[in-house]
């Protein structure tokens, strides 16, 4: 917050969002209706040509306004309004005063106040970005317009995302946000949702010396409800600064920044994260609940009809995870420009976010025996509670633990040149190499887990009528001396991707009223995704309790970790667990194993985790671009203008993949045939494709006040990077016609949207403005899969073979697979590939026949990804910013409402193709300020939306997961004690969430997760 000196006050507005469509509605026509008795300031120009004002313009302004010097949450609002009425096409930003007056962490928190942006949360915090319903990684991501890589971590398995991690991002360092809701021809591919382009500061641009330095004081609530050796410290640091400045009469300019943020989190989550076994009502077999008549039928209550849906949990969980998070961002800008005609600078960017986390956790494995359960109505059964009857009580009553650390570097490295020779002609190259890696941090892997047990659990149920699910345990108690370590696995991720671009722009202005830009460009994305895990699936116990002193087992009760929770707090809950130091058990069973039989085949690095990654994915984008756009102003009754563009984009794709190399196949039973594998290697594949991809922007000044647009435009999502991974895999399991695999497609096309976007802005006073947009993007190429025949690695197969067609010729066996089989075990054994290894209980011949040169080449059908299916969504937003007259307060308010035929349906087990992150949200943000105070308040609003489309169920069938409705409430205070001195308090999540996920019903619990509030106070100095 800054001083505003004026001789006639405008009028102040705020940026916000709101939560409910009808409340947004009422706001907007509130607002419009006092617009029409406002005072109507000087309007914002609408276009280049029109942004100059003629010299009786000035002297009329000069004698309305005279002296305006506006700063702090004003200006920054201004600059936000005017960003979106100056630009072709729809286009949101925030500058830098908002992103530091926002209550926000990071830059997913603050782009989450743009209408139609969502955000996903994780630990708490900001994450990844959803655009009008288009989920993180179909969204480009660009810093100071260049491309920009992105790595993440997947907990088991190699990670294929291309989504943009903005937790690893502080926003002190940034100085503006452009959000770009429609195509443009001059902006990289990519964006099928949106392009956002993070911009940072130019010293040359300030023109002056800027220093200043910043101290936070940081408290966790979730660190607080935490056991005792998870917590981190109650207080934590943050610290940034910057130092701009220019010399030798404005030729060189110098810029560094720098945060660092140190962060002692915690967060406790319950559910089933084991997934949930989908059944029709008529199924039977493992997991499902008995059929009528059967066993146990009579304790099945409200039964599921047989054509209905209903799922039953594989397990049960609680943990508590304490985490240590250390975000280091800083920035280093030099520019030189020996002319007033060119310009040169260099840039470096860096952040790096390392993760400590400490787990604890209790869990409750179902058996499936007799069981119990209860039933609300279909189609979709869901689970009132769920039981199963363990007499005696020898079942697991199972606690874990984990300690692992990951690290996230993103750095980039730029040159820029940007001539100007004359008036008419600018030209640029840009060069830039990033990288952006994540992996881990310590000896232990990027994810883990060593999990205990006492084997004395009895008959077990499940409550899950509540937001929290209750554990119900008969007859059991903790016992230390009963304790032992049983299962683990230690977990390896390894990310990297890179981007080296290179890109000539130029603009050549024909006269004041038409112009064209033009460029070509470079650019190789090279990625890496990897991974390997050192898993010991001793879960019935490793070793003995023996091994494990029973004062290393910490007593704990659960209710105190979650009694803010519906259902925490209930007497029922079974609350006795153990937590434990993770490094001494660790310690432990590593000697342990070293003491151990080794017919058990335990060893000391079982407790390691392996840098040799049995995952190993290569993937190298070659692209190459031309774009041209004109641009033209024109009177036709009212000023109007248009841009027109055209980008070629052509790109050539080669992916390798570590992949178990076949060696032959052998027939090891009837109706089985198993395929030999070697040492693994590498195998390639390729693909290329082409795009023409126009793009058009129109708007109209229909009054000085009232704009009209409308754009259309093609963009591009890409695949991830497992569907065009250049692998090819083998199932271990053959069949007699033959048997089944799985490969990448780098020939896979991307996505393809064809996007139309119409909006009505109305500005009918300074810093306020209502506005109402429509968008609908029609989506082909989405992926799914496709079978195709193909012999790979040329595998001989003694299905159909000389041995084969002799048995059933000569031996007189014509198509009996058993009798071909003895007749060739027993006449060529020891010969020909043929083993004999004894005989079955009817003197039907045991062993292996293995395909030899000159029997036929086995045929196998691989699942290969495919673009097969296209569609559409489409949605409004609702934009309202408001200044309250003279009075210092503003407001502001959006809703987004998006829809699509691209669907989850409840009842299909099938692949399904609907489209993950879509929701309606809403923001609403009031503020106050003055000379001395400044106050904000936000309201974030997400409305229910598919999280994932497979829950990790056993069964390998679809099964959605749905994150439920969230919102949030951030506050943020300021004062200034003097031009230089000012003090800030912000409180995130003030009425304490929680964040909860469901499959096809809510009570199909995958997890609830409470975080608690945040609440920082600090202070920044300006020299």
């Amino acid at each position: 917050m800054k001083t505003v000196h004026h001789t006639r006050q405008p009028q102040r507005g705020g940026p916000q969002r709101q939560p409910v469509a009808a409340a947004c509605a009422l706001l907007f026509i509130s607002v419009a209706a006092q617009a029409q008795q406002a005072p109507a300031a000087p309007a914002a120009p609408a276009s280049a040509a029109s942004a100059a004002p003629s010299d009786a313009q000035r002297k009329d302004q000069a004698q309305q306004i005279e002296t305006v010097i506006v700063t702090g949450i004003r200006q920054s609002m201004d600059t936000s309004l005017n960003l979106k009425r100056q630009q072709h096409g729809v286009v949101d930003g925030i500058v830098a005063e908002d992103i530091g007056k926002f209550p926000d962490t990071n830059l997913a928190e603050s782009m989450q106040r743009i209408a139609g942006v969502s955000i996903d949360r994780s630990m708490g915090e900001g994450s990844k970005v959803t655009v009008r319903g288009v989920g993180p990684d179909f969204n480009l991501v660009l810093l100071n317009g260049r491309q920009m890589p992105a790595s993440s971590i997947a907990d088991t398995a190699a990670s294929n995302s291309r989504a943009f991690d903005f937790a690893n991002l502080a926003s002190e360092s940034v100085s503006a946000l452009e959000v770009y809701k429609t195509s443009r021809a001059s902006t990289p591919t990519g964006g099928l949702g949106a392009t956002i382009n993070i911009k940072t500061a130019r010293p040359l641009d300030a023109g002056k010396t800027i220093a200043s330095v910043g101290v936070k004081a940081v408290h966790d609530g979730g660190n607080s409800r935490l056991p005792d050796n998870l917590k981190g410290d109650s207080v934590t640091p943050e610290v940034s600064g910057i130092y701009s400045t220019t010399f030798g009469d404005g030729m060189f300019g110098v810029a560094i920044s720098g945060s660092f943020q140190r962060r002692d989190l915690g967060y406790n989550t319950a559910g089933v994260p084991g997934g949930w076994l989908p059944f029709k009502g008529d199924e039977g077999g493992w997991g499902s609940i008995p059929q009528a008549g059967q066993p146990g039928s009579e304790n099945i209550k409200n039964r599921p009809g047989p054509t209905d849906v209903y799922s039953v949990p594989q397990n049960v969980n609680y943990n508590m995870n304490g985490i240590r998070r250390d975000r280091t961002n800083g920035q280093l800008t030099l520019q030189f420009a020996p002319t007033k005609t060119l310009t040169a600078t260099a840039d470096f960017t860096g952040s790096q976010n390392k993760l400590h986390t400490r787990r604890n956790d209790m869990s409750a494995w179902f058996n499936f025996g007799a069981s119990s359960s209860s039933w609300t109505n279909g189609p979709v059964s869901a689970p009132l509670s769920y039981s199963e009857t363990i007499v005696p009580a020898t079942s697991d009553l199972a606690m874990g633990g984990a300690d692992f650390k990951t690290k996230n570097q993103n750095k980039s490295l730029g040159f820029n040149l940007e001539w100007k020779p004359n008036d008419r002609l600018k030209l640029e190259f840009d060069a830039h190499h990033s990288t952006a890696t994540s992996g881990a941090d310590g000896p232990w892997g990027t994810n883990n887990v060593i999990g205990t047990a006492s084997f004395n659990r009895g008959t077990t149920t499940v409550d899950f009528s509540k937001d929290l699910p209750v554990l119900i345990i008969d007859g059991t108690q903790r016992d230390a001396s009963r304790q032992l370590v049983t299962g683990s696995s230690f977990r390896n991720s390894y990310m990297k991707s890179g981007v080296d671009q290179q890109q000539v722009r130029g603009s050549w202005k024909f006269d004041d009223v038409s112009k064209v830009d033009f460029g070509v460009g470079a650019t190789k994305v090279a990625n890496r995704s990897a991974y390997s895990n050192v898993q010991l699936d001793t879960w019935g116990g490793a070793t003995s309790a023996a091994d494990y002193p029973d004062d290393i087992f910490l007593p704990q009760n659960l209710h105190s970790f979650f009694g803010h929770i519906n259902g925490g707090n209930d007497p029922r809950l079974f609350s006795q667990f153990y937590t434990f130091d993770f490094g001494t058990l660790r310690r432990l069973a590593a000697e342990a194993a070293a003491k151990a039989d080794p017919a058990k085949g335990l060893s000391p690095d079982d407790y390691l985790a392996s840098n040799v990654f049995s995952v190993d994915r290569r993937t190298r984008e070659k692209s190459q671009s031309a774009y041209a756009e004109y641009t033209r102003e024109w009177e036709l009754g009212v000023p109007m203008s248009a841009t027109v563009g055209m980008r070629y984009e052509k790109t050539k794709v080669t992916s390798t993949a570590l992949v178990p190399t076949a060696t032959g196949i052998s027939w090891g039973s009837n109706n089985e045939l198993t395929v030999k594998k070697g040492a693994p290697g590498f195998t390639t594949l390729d693909g290329d494709y082409k795009y023409w991809l126009p793009s058009i922007d129109w708007d109209a000044d229909l009054t000085d006040k009232l704009k009209l647009r409308a754009s259309y435009g093609v963009t591009l999502g890409r695949p991830g990077w497992d569907a065009i991974q250049g692998g090819q895999t083998l199932t271990d399991l053959a069949r007699l016609n033959g048997g089944t695999g799985s490969q990448g497609n780098p020939a896979l096309k991307p996505l393809k949207s064809k996007n139309i976007d119409f909006s009505l802005e109305y500005y009918y006073a300074r810093s306020s403005y209502v506005a109402a947009g429509f968008f609908r993007k029609n989506i082909s190429n989405y992926i799914g899969s496709t079978l195709e025949n193909a012999t790979p690695f040329n595998l001989h197969t003694p299905v159909g073979g000389k041995l084969y067609n002799e048995a059933s010729a000569a031996g007189g066996c014509a198509t009996d697979i058993t009798c071909i089989r003895n007749y060739i075990l027993n006449k060529y054994n020891g010969t020909n590939g043929v083993v004999r290894t004894g005989f079955d209980d009817n003197g039907n011949a045991q062993g292996t026949i293995t395909g030899q040169p000159g029997d036929p080449i086995a045929n196998f059908q691989i699942t290969t990804p495919a673009n097969t299916r296209s569609n559409s969504l489409s949605g409004f937003e609702l934009n309202v910013q408001h200044a309250f007259g003279h009075s210092g307060f503003g407001v502001a308010a959006n809703f987004t409402k998006v829809r699509s035929g691209l669907k989850y349906d409840n009842m299909s087990f099938d692949q399904q193709y609907a489209l993950i992150g879509l929701s309606d949200s809403a923001n609403l943000v009031g503020y106050y300020e003055d000379a001395k105070y400044s106050i904000r308040v936000a309201y974030n609003w997400r409305d229910k939306f598919l999280a994932s489309v497979n829950d990790g169920n056993t069964l390998g069938r679809s099964a959605p997961i749905y994150t439920e409705p969230y919102a949030q409430l951030d506050l943020s205070l300021g004062y200034n004690y003097s031009e230089r001195l000012s003090f800030q308090a912000e409180a995130i999540n003030l009425t304490d969430e929680v964040i909860r996920q469901h499959g096809r019903t809510k009570e199909e619990v995958i997890g609830v997760t409470q975080t608690g509030r945040r609440f920082m106070l600090g202070l920044r100095y300006k020299f």
